[in-house]
């Protein structure tokens, strides 16, 4: 008897330390990374699905519109909502068709909340607040991996020239008055027929434009964002 006994107990010893290091190699949610808990909300990595897309994170350096780095844990690729993905590379698919050689660039993608307030808070109280959407009132559709920031480039992986950089902060990327801006000698005409192939190949996977920014496409409006997604709220 003392001897099942012993056993007994020697067992439950056994089992007790592995449920223990079982439990110190599942990560807390707060210590997982940006990327796992974008790919635990259901999203994919774009370029996982079509290695010819190219991915630059502007958000993942300082030298961005907000002088910040926002995504400090080191996001190096660009998720997005699968149904968002694919619309991508399908967009890839038609700028390979109608101009051999040339990729999409994407510059951001899903943006979590907590990087949206960081981003908020960098320019509150300046001009720049009124480009950014606040995320007290809910944030844009970056915020719910339905919206993407992307350009082209060349076969030499240079950025098409599109009268602007992305992320530029001024009427000079409006989309709604390039005809005029060229005339005004503010953009030139191959600028704004580079605009108008990222458009097309843009649209023509669903995706819609804004006034504001040539460079931002969102796949739905934010009313269906709310009805049918997830908000990235981490």
């Amino acid at each position: 008897m003392k001897q099942s006994g012993f056993l007994r107990f020697l067992i439950l010893l056994i089992f007790s330390s592995l449920n223990i290091m079982q439990l110190h190699s599942q990560s807390t949610p707060s210590q997982l990374t940006l990327e796992q808990k974008l790919k635990d909300h259901g999203l994919v990595d774009v370029a996982g699905l079509d290695s010819t897309i190219c991915v630059s994170l502007m958000y993942a350096r300082e030298d961005n519109f907000t002088g910040v780095l926002l995504y400090t844990d080191g996001l190096e690729r660009a998720y997005l909502q699968p149904e968002a993905a694919s619309a991508v590379v399908r967009a890839q698919a038609e700028l390979g068709r109608i101009s051999p050689g040339h990729r999409l660039l994407i510059k951001d993608a899903a943006r979590p909340m907590s990087v949206q307030r960081r981003m908020f808070r960098a320019v509150r109280g300046t001009p720049k607040a009124n480009y950014v959407a606040n995320p007290a009132r809910g944030g844009g559709l970056h915020n719910y991996g339905l919206a993407v920031d992307i350009t082209i480039v060349d076969q030499e992986g240079r950025e098409l020239p599109m009268g602007t950089p992305v992320d530029h902060l001024g009427p000079e990327a409006n989309i709604d008055a390039e005809e005029a801006l060229v005339r005004r000698g503010v953009i030139s005409e191959t600028e704004r027929q580079n605009r108008l192939l990222l458009r097309r190949v843009m649209t023509s996977a669903g995706f819609h434009t804004i006034r504001t920014e040539w460079w931002h496409f969102d796949l739905v409006n934010k009313a269906k964002a709310r009805a049918s997604f997830r908000r990235l709220d981490f």
